[in-house]
């Protein structure tokens, strides 16, 4: 079975939502469903233009109201866990992700020896919280005492944080973007950890999950979505394909086998006998699940992505935070800018582009289009052009 690598790219943007421009007005609803359908909505406190989290529902939903996220987690249809990186989840995967606290499988934030060592304090944490309700790490401060251990936290920080990865605590919800941490039993009242699946349950699910995120997927590709441990991943895509839960397929170009569900076979047949024409125009975060595999997205989109953020200016090529552009199923650049709040103006500092010659006069009105629409849902009337970007964009924004 062999497939082209345009049906590759196109079934991909089709299972993560971003094929097409959204059909009507976002609802409520719809920020879940797309955390449903994505599996996982990466956080990250950076806000050079908003944070990951709402850019990645923009890309997919347009205008949409960003409190409606907030209030998902506070009404316990989502929950905070470490899956790819530190994520929102649909509570309905709960009991996957119950497992994988039991099971200890989260080691980089694992706690338990420090929990041990500080047991005393992670009591008093434990019950303050029992007494006085949910509470931010901001309600234990210390005056006078120095913080220890990651990012120079607090004491207090490290046992609500490594509690939380324990799964005794939880996010009840976020206020101004801080976590306020609250009882399990409180936060799931009715949950029980008898209804936990089993680990190799967990894993084949997580696992099947991927190709349905992905669709033409890689082995090396396949444990990176929900951070699987890589141990033994071909011989469970084996033993997938043995029971007919997957299929083995060839992709133009790609050097390895690719693997698809049964369920989207005949979607990619039907993309690859009449790939559809594509007329959309967005921008990305840095941590959407698109492109957060940097080698999955050199390999379907040539497109070869890092952040910038953590390097020294002076070792920069692009700049502090770009943001890749998405145009009619093609990864064509990255956009640098930044909101200023106070002035209510989205500052363009820079449009680095793949191929100079793709952004002519109608993609780049698209692109004009898409940084209005960014801006309108971000509450910032004007755009400013500080830095080099093509004069088809441009004159498309009028500067």
């Amino acid at each position: 079975m062999h497939f082209s690598a345009r049906t590759a790219r196109l079934l991909l943007l089709e299972q993560q939502g971003l094929l097409f421009p959204p059909e009507v007005p976002a609802q409520k609803a719809d920020v879940l469903k797309t955390v449903q359908r994505i599996g996982a909505l990466q956080l990250d406190t950076i806000h050079v233009v908003a944070r990951s989290q709402y850019i990645v529902l923009w890309s997919r939903l347009g205008c949409y109201v960003p409190a409606w996220l907030d209030e998902l987690l506070a009404e316990g249809k989502l929950f905070e866990y470490w899956s790819h990186a530190a994520c929102l989840l649909p509570v309905d995967d709960y009991p996957l992700y119950r497992r994988i606290m039991l099971d200890g499988l989260r080691g980089w934030m694992d706690g338990s020896q420090w929990l041990r060592e500080h047991s005393g304090l992670a009591s008093q944490v434990l019950d303050r919280i029992r007494r006085e309700g949910g509470l931010r790490s901001a309600d234990f401060e210390s005056p006078g005492r120095k913080g220890g251990g990651w990012w120079s936290w607090k004491d207090e920080k490290l046992a609500l944080e490594y509690l939380h990865t324990a799964g005794e605590l939880m996010t009840a919800r976020r206020e101004n973007f801080q976590r306020v941490y609250d009882l399990r039993e409180r936060v799931l009242p009715d949950w029980q950890d008898s209804q936990a699946p089993d680990s190799a349950a967990v894993r084949q699910t997580l696992l099947l999950r991927t190709f349905g995120h992905l669709g033409l997927c890689q082995a090396r590709w396949a444990s990176d979505y929900y951070r699987l441990s890589k141990r033994g991943i071909r011989e469970d895509l084996a033993a997938a394909l043995e029971r007919g839960e997957l299929i083995q397929a060839e992709v133009e170009g790609w050097a390895e086998p690719a693997y698809l569900l049964p369920a989207l076979l005949p979607r990619a047949q039907a993309l690859e006998a009449s790939p559809p024409v594509i007329r959309y125009t967005t921008l990305l975060s840095p941590f959407d699940p698109l492109i957060w595999d940097r080698q999955r997205a050199s390999i379907v989109f040539g497109f070869d992505y890092r952040i910038e953020v953590y390097l020294p200016a002076e070792k920069r090529t692009y700049g502090y935070y770009t943001l890749p552009v998405l145009q009619n199923g093609a990864l064509i650049g990255r956009l640098g800018a930044k909101a200023h709040r106070k002035q209510k103006t989205l500052e363009v500092r820079s449009l680095h582009l793949e191929e100079p010659r793709c952004l002519d006069q109608t993609n780049a009105q698209d692109l004009a289009n898409c940084l209005r629409d960014f801006s309108a849902w971000q509450g910032l009337d004007r755009i400013q052009v500080s830095g080099l970007i093509p004069d088809s964009l441009r004159a498309a924004l009028g500067d």
